[in-house]
């Protein structure tokens, strides 16, 4: 059965939050390691906040152009640990590479 419009978005922002918790951290990295679009990208870690989520931008010192990576600071209701152990079965529903 494929994924409805709300499962898609709702499995890919709790992939999305997972990368980040794991290094994969920026917008770039986003869209290497999934392949999602660069807008998919941007929006997905800006819908995190619809879920209560904190994510935020630690910019990297002396740089310029908005170069740095996303922390999240707050998980909200949603749980961490679910997200660690359902991880790959998320990658393989949304259709996303494995990580290296």
């Amino acid at each position: 059965m494929p994924l409805s419009k709300t499962q898609s978005s709702f499995y890919r922002r709790l992939y999305l939050a997972h990368l980040i918790e794991h290094g994969i951290a920026s917008v770039p990295a986003i869209v290497a390691a999934t392949g999602m679009p660069r807008r998919t990208a941007q929006d997905t870690l800006k819908a995190l906040e619809e879920l209560d989520m904190r994510c935020e931008f630690q910019p990297t010192p002396g740089e310029r152009h908005n170069s740095g990576n996303y922390r999240i600071t707050d998980w909200g209701p949603i749980d961490r640990d679910w997200v660690l152990r359902h991880a790959e079965r998320l990658r393989l529903t949304l259709g996303y590479p494995a990580l290296p």
